[in-house]
This record gives structure tokens, C-alpha cells and sequence, in this order.
């Protein structure tokens, strides 16, 4: 039997679990999550291979209308693009949920003339699972999906089903990339993205989008990883937040951040902080760019 192969693009708005989905299908961490809206800010690339064929997963920062700041434009723009030139779109949306934000990613579907699979993720919330069926065909009504899927991401239900479907919808092709490789982002993004996530589930209140970082060294030695970050924020305050009284806000932070390095990289990790101040950067082009905003 042909294999199938194709792109296949997880979009929809804030939160609806599109990062839990993509970790759960591939079964291994490769997107950052917490409960915080726009914790996804780049694009990334998951690849799930298997004797049938090969799915490239596209997962996408939340498409929302919630700020006019240059970050808010660059992750709706990075979502937009990643509607072009992929076979499939999953359209993943919260089960008995539906907003103005969830028609705005839907339009965006539909201008996109992309074949699309609706997954009605969280039904592990919803009881008695009859209260989902007036939701599945009012969905169901509102374009012409391949299917309509519902799944919990978090409980792992339905995702085989999700993934068989997913294939049969990709044209007959061989694979593109080699079957062993998981993503085509780098060791060092990894590393940002982990301390990120500590920072937000962390800070969540004090910080919810004032902070980024950038790894300033990434290095290979003896059995373990040298790495050195720093982390930006827009003003003075906010580095005291950080910190915490005497640093111990901070070393917490470092700690669970390098534990989570370990785990991921399966290496012992040597990891290096800095907190320093850059005004206004997720408000600024050209900051965003220099800060690695530039998909």
C-alpha cells in the first residue's frame, strides 16, 4: 500500500490546546504549555512517522484579536503564513465553546481553500457526553469538513482515530524527511522555549508577556550542556519581580528549568542566568527580530 506524507497546520485561537494536541500526537514534549493565552509564539515543527506515512505538524501561536502591540501582530501574522502551502489544516476548538475569535480562525481557513479536519478537543470536561452532540452539528454546519473529531489532548481520546484520519486525508507520497527525525528546530530554541515556560507558569500574574529569552551560549562538553541565558524584560520592576528577594525567586526558576533540560535533552545541564532590561521590546519590529521573532 502507498505511504502518505504531507503538512499538516494545528490552527486555532488561544488555549484551545493545540500544543498539548501536537506533544500528545507525536508522544513526546516538543511545545511549551500552560493555561496562560499566547504561550506558543513560533511555529514548530513536529514530525510523526509511522509504516502508513508521515505527518509534518505544524503548530501555531493562537490566532486572537486581544492587542495591537508588534508582538500581538507577529504572532497573528506567524499563524496566518503557516495557513499557506500545507495539505491539511486541523481546526482545533474547545468543546461547548465557541467565540469571535474561533470564526476569525475559521475565516482564515476558509479564504485559505485549505481541506480541513474540526478536532473538539477538552470532552473529558464535558458530562454527560450527550451535551456535546447539538455542539458537533452546529460545528459541523459551519464549513465543509473532512471530518469533525472530538478528543481530549490532555486524556489522550480519540488521537489514533485522529491520526487515521489525518493520514487518509494526505496525498500518496514518500516521506520528506529521514523517519528518526522529530523536529528542525534546534537545541538551542529548545532551551529558550523550556526556561519560558517556567518563567510563565511562574510568573503568570506579574508577567504575562513582558518576558523573553535568548540563549547567549550553547555548548557541547563532557556529558553535559553548558548553556547561558539571558532573560529580557521592559522595565527594572519587572527584574526585581524575577529575582525575588534575594535571588531566591530566581534560583527556583533556574532550578526547575535546568531539571526540565535534563529530562529533555536526556544530559546533564549546567545553566546560567541573566535577567536584563530592554525597553518596550515587545512593542518594537525590529527588537522583536533581533530577539528571534522572525518567522
Amino acid at each position: 500500500m502507498a505511504r502518505r506524507c504531507g503538512y499538516v497546520v494545528l490552527a486555532g485561537r488561544p488555549n484551545v490546546g493545540k500544543s498539548t494536541l501536537l506533544n500528545r500526537l507525536l508522544g513526546q514534549k516538543l511545545a511549551i504549555t500552560s493555561h496562560k493565552p499566547q504561550t506558543t509564539r513560533h511555529r514548530i515543527l513536529g514530525i510523526h512517522t509511522e509504516a502508513a506515512g508521515q505527518i509534518a505538524f505544524v503548530d501555531t501561536p493562537g490566532i486572537h484579536d486581544r492587542g495591537a502591540r508588534a508582538m500581538n501582530q507577529y504572532l497573528n501574522r506567524a499563524a496566518h503564513t503557516a495557513l499557506l502551502d500545507v495539505d491539511v489544516a486541523l481546526f482545533v476548538v474547545q468543546a461547548l465553546a465557541w467565540t469571535d475569535e474561533d470564526q476569525r480562525v475559521l475565516s482564515a481557513i476558509k479564504n485559505a481553500g485549505i481541506s480541513t479536519i474540526a478536532v473538539v478537543n477538552k470532552v473529558d470536561l464535558v458530562s454527560p457526553k450527550e451535551r456535546l452532540l447539538p455542539f458537533l452539528d452546529e460545528l459541523s454546519g459551519r464549513f465543509g469538513f473532512l471530518e469533525v473529531v472530538p478528543v481530549s489532548a490532555r486524556g489522550g481520546d480519540n488521537l489514533q482515530a485522529l491520526l487515521g484520519k489525518v493520514l487518509q486525508s494526505l496525498p500518496e507520497g514518500e516521506p520528506i524527511f529521514p523517519d528518526e527525525q522529530l523536529t528542525d528546530r534546534s537545541e538551542r530554541f529548545f532551551a529558550a522555549e523550556l526556561l519560558r515556560e517556567q518563567l510563565i507558569r511562574r510568573y503568570h500574574r506579574e508577567l504575562p508577556y513582558a518576558v523573553t529569552v535568548e540563549i547567549e551560549q550553547f555548548e557541547e562538553c563532557a556529558e553535559r550542556y553548558k548553556i547561558s541565558a539571558i532573560i529580557w524584560v521592559e522595565r527594572a520592576s519587572q527584574r526585581a519581580i524575577l529575582l525575588g528577594k534575594e535571588g531566591g525567586a530566581m534560583k527556583q526558576t533556574a532550578t526547575a528549568a535546568r531539571k526540565a533540560m535534563n529530562q529533555f535533552f536526556q544530559t546533564r545541564v549546567h545553566l546560567e542566568i541573566w535577567i536584563k532590561v530592554k525597553k518596550s521590546w515587545s512593542d518594537d519590529e525590529t527588537g522583536l527580530a533581533a530577539l528571534g521573532y522572525t518567522d
